[in-house]
């Protein structure tokens, strides 16, 4: 199940000279990254490289600035992806020590420094959740607001009119199972006003 972090962490190497200050933080989009790594940049206007990784789905970057081709931001994001995160940033700000690593030595220094990082990390499961929407006869709310209770669907939205409304949450694998039982319940009296959005409520 991907994760992401409850948190910022930070670790720091120093190999033959060269100084590694990675940190790795939550971070939902491009845009955003982009305005850390920018800010990495002002509070370090010595270091030789910033580089960064992020992973968020269709706006995952992995940036190398100026380090050869492949050594600093594809391992980063190896990182975060052999270890399942999601809608996650790392960062590595070098100090040149004066003593060329090589191409190896750059992967395992950029490698370590995020993954060192993230043994400090507070993981948090990424829940995707599905909205529904129901109509039930007045007669029938109680047994419905049980039934949501019961499966730890959120209440979002409850109108009352010629009918009642339910705007409720819930993992979205769990969505068609609960709207089954549901069916099954209210002996075919429950309406589904549309057909579920296949979008996502959003994360939990």
């Amino acid at each position: 199940m991907p994760q992401t972090i409850a948190s910022a962490v930070h670790h720091e190497l120093i190999i033959k000279k060269s100084r590694f200050i990675a940190c790795v933080q939550p971070m939902p989009d491009r845009a955003g990254a982009q305005k850390i790594v920018a800010a990495l940049r002002a509070e370090h206007p010595g270091a030789a490289h910033v580089c960064w990784a992020l992973l968020a789905g269709g706006q995952s970057a992995a940036v190398d600035d100026g380090e050869p081709s492949g050594t600093a931001g594809r391992p980063m994001l190896d990182v975060l992806r052999h270890q399942d995160l999601e809608g996650v940033l790392a960062t590595v700000v070098r100090y040149f020590g004066g003593v060329k690593l090589g191409a190896g030595g750059l992967v395992r220094a950029y490698t370590d420094s995020v993954a060192q990082a993230l043994l400090t990390a507070d993981k948090v499961a990424i829940v995707k959740l599905q909205q529904l929407r129901c109509t039930v006869p007045y007669a029938m709310e109680g047994m419905l607001r049980r039934e949501l209770d019961a499966s730890g669907a959120t209440l979002d939205e409850v109108r009352h009119g010629d009918d009642v409304l339910f705007v409720f949450s819930l993992p979205a694998e769990q969505a068609a199972t609960l709207r089954a039982r549901l069916d099954e319940a209210g002996h075919g009296r429950i309406g589904w006003p549309k057909p579920d959005p296949d979008t996502d409520a959003g994360d939990a």
